[in-house]
């Protein structure tokens, strides 16, 4: 029984180191999926296009009729009109109304079709601002993905001259007991291996930052862990240095986002126009109500002759002076009618057409389509920078991409000189024909250009994935 305890612990413990080294390693199409469905600034804007849908709807129901019903009852309460016997008392006295109101805009100066077409273009709108933050979202997480990249190669380098240095202490202390070198030499050695330890320190942070940047634009809640997948970025072979400048810049005028935004709003501007100019026409409205109501105090349901009083004067006959009577009544009190049947009986309607003409408003109507007109004109000098921005960005990129793609051949034509050169230098230094300090010159040279070979590398890859990007390529093929 003990051991079949111990036997399921190393199962465990094996399938926890397991799971361990089977840590999650991100693709760059993984980080930029993750980023566009978690980002907060894209769900930010996805919240404004829900807004845009809402408003449409609002548009939309502006051409629906307007239906409310309203409904009261009261108490009358005190010295009041006896509604059946026609005199006052004190009493309370109880009523219920209830009515419906319908009215619908029958023309309005075509304000509402306005309305309708201005939220449509809201939608485009939004949709394209939604587009616009998922690019710039994604060509940063390139950036920090290619940051991670470089800082690993770096590390990569560093620990690879860490390596080669203290293998070179122990050459170089063979050296020594031959009589090759002086003791003075291994000092100067010791103190490059110590350097390239800080340099280690130094790339081993850079990765962990690099790292965390990327974990934190993916908002990633437990990002201690986070690694992208290892494997050497090979230089793409990329023929967009080819293409003349300007037909980049034609292309990226049909593609780009933010002149699609700053071209809808030049639209959405000029439909403010027109309904700000629809309050100058008439507006014509079609109404209907109904309406009924129930009393709850007695009814007469009959009349009796009036034993106390039969008969009154109600005149004389002319020449005679006979008296004209007539017989007095008195009525006979019942419990009120049935509410519904009060509902029934009392019902009405009402129903016609109303015309509205605006002719004097305190200028609020010019004012309106005044600013409506100057909104226009910023629009459309918005639409004239975007231009101008996108064709010098354009430029700007080209010319960026075209001397990343030049500095990268130059720093691959400088290492391969200063790896020949270090080779010459560490055979000049095993036979004392060269001194410590010299041979640490070259071996600095070296690294220093090694680093330089990863930094032009990286920075012509980002530069070319821009550059396509505004010509239309995608940033990474699925």
């Amino acid at each position: 029984m003990k051991n079949l305890k111990i036997s399921g612990l190393l199962v465990i413990l094996f399938m926890s180191f397991q799971s361990f080294g089977q840590q999650k390693k991100w693709t760059l199409e993984e980080c930029v999926d993750y980023a566009i469905k978690n980002n907060i600034s894209i769900k930010q804007i996805s919240l404004d296009n829900q807004t845009s849908r809402i408003s449409k709807s609002d548009a939309i129901g502006n051409f629906l009729p307007t239906v409310n019903g309203q409904a009261s009852h009261s108490w009358n309460i005190g010295l009041n009109q006896n509604i059946t016997t026609g005199l006052l008392e004190n009493q309370t006295t109880q009523f219920t109304s209830a009515g419906l109101n319908v009215n619908v805009d029958i023309y309005k100066g075509l304000q509402n079709q306005n309305q309708l077409r201005k939220a449509n273009l809201s939608i485009i709108s939004s949709q394209y601002q939604l587009t616009k933050m998922q690019e710039d979202v994604s060509l940063n997480v390139v950036n920090a993905y290619l940051q991670i990249v470089f800082n690993k190669e770096t590390l990569k380098v560093q620990q690879e001259q860490l390596a080669y240095d203290t293998k070179q202490l122990e050459r170089s202390n063979e050296l020594l007991e031959a009589g090759v070198i002086p003791k003075g030499d291994i000092l100067d050695i010791k103190a490059t291996v110590a350097l390239d330890n800080q340099r280690l320190i130094a790339a081993e942070n850079a990765l962990l930052i690099s790292k965390l940047s990327l974990a934190q634009l993916l908002q990633l809640k437990d990002f201690k862990e986070f690694d992208i997948v290892d494997g050497d970025t090979v230089v793409p072979e990329s023929s967009i240095l080819l293409q003349d400048p300007k037909a980049i810049v034609d292309k990226a005028k049909e593609l780009r986002t933010e002149l699609k935004i700053a071209q809808t709003n030049v639209s959405i501007a000029e439909k403010d126009v027109k309904i700000a100019r629809g309050v100058y026409q008439p507006t014509l409205t079609g109404f209907y109500s109904f309406n009924t109501r129930a009393a709850y105090s007695d009814r007469v349901v009959g009349i009796v002759p009036n034993a106390s009083n039969p008969t009154s004067v109600i005149g004389y006959v002319d020449g005679t002076g006979q008296q004209v009577v007539q017989p007095n009544f008195s009525p006979i009190l019942g419990k009120p009618d049935a509410i519904f049947n009060q509902f029934s009986d009392n019902k009405g309607q009402n129903f016609g057409l109303s015309l509205q003409v605006p002719i004097f408003n305190g200028f609020a109507a010019r004012n309106n389509v005044s600013r409506s007109k100057i909104a226009l004109e910023r629009s459309k000098i918005a639409l004239q920078q975007s231009e101008i921005d996108l064709e010098r960005t354009v430029y700007t990129a080209y010319t960026d991409t075209k001397g990343a793609q030049k500095s990268y051949e130059a720093a691959l034509v400088t290492f391969e000189a200063r790896q020949s050169a270090l080779e010459y230098a560490k055979e000049r230094y095993e036979v004392g024909l060269m001194n410590v300090f010299d041979y640490n010159q070259a071996q600095n040279m070296f690294i220093n250009a090694q680093s330089e070979v990863l930094r032009t590398k990286y920075d012509y890859i980002f530069r070319t994935k821009i550059l396509e990007f505004y010509f239309g390529i995608p940033i990474f093929s699925k």
